[in-house]
């Protein structure tokens, strides 16, 4: 048996039945991944960090195969789900790693729930309120699907319609190399992608983030990330190049960072770097 390959598993906690993958033994680093995809976004990096870490991936409730409630796609309940999860695995300290919306949920849950981190990694995001507050034409072309997955039934229709062209749509134009998000992945995001519920849940998420989401980030606007931070980001990518780093000291303490040569999918696109500037991260820190 293969003591790297993932094990699958359901736990109910928050309310909702997650899905999750382990793999590998010592301390726990969770893994979240985001839109739109699943926990497989991490198939890549599994091999380089199962060695050394416990690794739980959650597939975010909305997503994969975990349950697609009508409601609790703001961060601070998602970030509460990843809390449950924790507890039920008996992990009290841990590192965090957070993809797109995973990182998302992976910021709130350092605000609300910072005691039990060691450490946080964000990959490829600016802070959610900071995109919106400077939102310009470049970053609104760029970003448009944040403007078009909130409007409540219409995108939900649209993407119905056409689901396959949709996320083949997202995989090829996010990514620097498209090649790198292989057949059997994408139809194993395009599974996900078409399970009931996953288009309005996965809608319901933005549409979150524009609302509700701002809401509670302006409340806390005063508070910082406490843990240290790692920002990563792909230096090939369509996003607007900002040192991301300067972005973050904003809104924590102690942050460090670069630019991967890889474009939004990080994992897919650059896993033996990624691998290594987490390895290098939180080695010291778990």
């Amino acid at each position: 048996m293969n003591d790297l390959a993932p094990t699958h598993h359901y736990a109910r906690v928050n309310g909702v039945r997650l899905h999750y993958a382990t793999a590998g033994e010592g301390p726990a680093l969770f893994l979240l991944h985001g839109y739109p995809q699943t926990s497989y976004l991490w198939r890549k990096v599994v091999p380089l960090l199962a060695p050394a870490y416990r690794l739980v991936m959650p597939d975010l409730r909305g997503y994969g195969d975990s349950d697609k409630p009508l409601d609790g796609y703001d961060k601070r309940t998602m970030a509460r789900d990843i809390r449950a999860l924790a507890d039920h695995l008996g992990e009290k300290r841990f590192g965090l790693v957070g993809h797109d919306r995973g990182g998302r949920v992976a910021h709130r849950y350092a605000l609300d729930h910072g005691e039990t981190l060691a450490g946080l990694s964000l990959l490829d995001i600016e802070p959610t309120k900071t995109k919106f507050d400077t939102l310009d034409r470049e970053s609104a072309l760029s970003s448009w699907h944040w403007l078009f997955l909130p409007v409540q039934d219409l995108a939900e229709t649209l993407l119905a319609a056409a689901p396959e062209a949709a996320l083949r749509y997202f995989l090829r134009s996010w990514a620097a190399d498209p090649g790198a998000i292989e057949e059997a992945a994408v139809q194993e995001y395009l599974r996900c992608f078409k399970l009931p519920g996953t288009i309005r849940a996965t809608c319901a998420d933005y549409r979150a983030g524009a609302y509700i989401d701002l809401e509670h980030d302006a409340a806390d606007a005063h508070k910082r990330v406490s843990v240290p931070l790692q920002v990563l980001w792909g230096g090939l990518g369509r996003r607007r190049q900002v040192d991301l780093v300067a972005v973050w000291r904003e809104k924590a303490r102690q942050v460090e960072g670069k630019p991967l040569p890889c474009g939004h999918f990080i994992p897919e696109e650059s896993p033996e770097a990624l691998a290594a500037e987490l390895q290098a991260f939180f080695a010291a820190r778990l």
